[in-house]
């Protein structure tokens, strides 16, 4: 089959550089020479669509032609048939996060300084904020008090940070999965709970943590610069389910522009905010000694509570609450009994700590405002008559949890909810072909995901919420919708 392609037309694009590009634009007949006894023609069209700014990813575009009124082994050039194609995404219809809408309306530095603060405020997901102590202490055991020895272990940490993400972000790309999906397998969450034990058992004393000689002896011994880079694919993979959704849209804008430069620097921008409050903390912090033995048993026990922090989605919640608290507990009392002249302020610093921390989980949780879901359902959603919000979530999911322990059981969130049609899908089994389907419908990138839709069906793509929110923002995104 030969295609006969009506003229294009020749346009300036703003990413182009001054380089005028062939383009069509609107609707495009094009013709074709076909010579087959067959009934039906599957054609196939290789496209990109792009606006003034950005293009998006290339796609193709199948439909079947009937050929019926045609008699067999005649040729005939006739235009393509007036239906909608499979797999076309025009660029109007695109989602739109609110990297992309920033990086549209405000350029490239307003896009990296947000980048930047998304990062920073990456480290208090709860994915990311118990790793804290955990890579701090790393930190302290690999430093030897040189300013450019630390600073140089930071920029590794924050190297290992980049190259995770991207590689996560090309993942959930060309797979077209939930990020994170990967967590809802027993194995993995298995395997990372013993690597938690692994490594406390390694704080009490029982190994040395290193890497192999042929590599330590290229990063100025011990786990060195290797080490620290290896701390930020660790803090990358445990990050994974609260900064998926960030990462990957981020990746989606990344492809659209299609300049490895600008992917780069993005990518740093979102790496160095997370990884920056460790270059304060490795400033400030003093020369190894004594004080290390004190941090690194708290550190050991800190790992253990991390055990029961990723068998979570296994063993429900009441274990995991009271998993971590005992882990903390048996630390703040091991700590406090322990014995030594050197490094007393510190031990009991820690002890403390852990006392608190453990109480916090033992201490009863008040009960807030309970709002009840409906299992999602189309015809629930198309006969709502009034505002509807989708709650899209998985078992695996920890920011779900979060959702609604924190922001969905706040009293004035579940009165502003009351008006709403509520409705939960449940996207934990990310090979169901229903899943699929909804992640494909509403372009899910990542949970929890909200949409909302108003009185009258319509998406309400400005409200779109991708990831944790306190209450009171919340509060004030759910006031917009009518």
């Amino acid at each position: 089959m030969k295609a006969d392609f009506p003229p294009h037309t020749i346009k300036s694009f703003t990413f182009s550089g001054g380089t005028k590009l062939a383009v069509y634009e609107g609707s495009i007949p094009i013709g074709f020479t076909a010579r087959t006894a067959a009934q039906t023609i599957t054609a196939k069209l290789h496209y990109q669509a792009c606006n003034d700014t950005v293009c998006l990813p290339p796609r193709n575009a199948t439909i079947a032609i009937s050929l019926s009124n045609v008699g067999p082994a005649l040729s005939r050039s006739r235009p393509a048939e007036s239906r909608p194609y499979t797999n076309f995404t025009p660029l109007s219809a695109a989602p739109k996060d609110r990297i992309t809408s920033t990086f549209l309306s405000h350029g490239l530095p307003l896009t990296l300084l947000i980048l930047f603060v998304g990062g920073l405020a990456l480290n208090l997901t709860p994915c990311v904020f118990p790793m804290i102590p955990i890579t701090i202490g790393f930190f302290a055991m690999q430093s030897d008090g040189r300013r450019s020895r630390r600073l140089a272990l930071s920029a590794s940490y924050v190297a290992g940070l980049v190259v995770m993400y991207s590689v996560l972000g090309v993942a959930a790309a060309l797979s077209g999965k939930l990020f994170g999906s990967w967590l809802q397998h027993p194995a993995v969450l298995i395997g990372l709970a013993l690597l938690m034990l692994v490594l406390a058992s390694s704080m009490f004393g029982a190994w040395e943590m290193t890497v192999p000689k042929f590599i330590a002896n290229r990063s100025g011994g011990r786990a060195g610069l290797a080490g620290a880079a290896v701390m930020g694919l660790f803090v990358g993979i445990v990050a994974a389910p609260c900064v998926g959704p960030v990462v990957v849209a981020l990746f989606t804008l990344v492809a659209g522009i299609g300049k490895p430069v600008i992917g780069f620097v993005m990518f740093g921008s979102l790496a160095l905010g997370l990884g920056s409050p460790y270059l304060v903390a490795l400033s400030a912090m003093p020369r190894p000694g004594e004080w290390m033995v004190q941090v690194k048993k708290a550190m050991g026990f800190v790992l253990i509570a991390m055990a029961f922090y990723f068998l979570r989605p296994l063993i429900g919640d009441d274990a995991f609450r009271w998993g971590v608290a005992a882990s903390l507990l048996v630390g703040a009392v091991f700590l406090f009994l322990s014995r030594g002249v050197r490094g007393r302020v510190l031990r009991l610093a820690c002890a403390s700590l852990l006392l608190i921390l453990g109480a916090a989980f033992v201490v009863p949780r008040t009960k807030g405002a309970i709002v009840q879901w409906q299992k999602y359902d189309t015809k629930t959603i198309t006969n709502a008559g009034k505002p509807v919000i989708i709650d899209f979530y998985a078992d695996w999911c920890l920011p779900c949890k979060e959702l609604d322990e924190k922001t969905f059981s706040d009293r004035a969130v579940a009165a502003e909810l009351d008006r709403f049609v509520r409705v939960k899908a449940d996207l934990t089994n990310n090979e169901d072909p229903a899943v699929q389907k909804l992640t494909k419908q509403y372009a899910i990138v990542g949970v929890p995901t909200l949409v909302f839709l108003d009185s009258a069906g319509r998406e309400l793509n400005a409200q779109r919420l991708t990831g944790f929110e306190n209450p009171q923002a919340f509060v004030a995104r759910l006031k917009q919708v009518r």
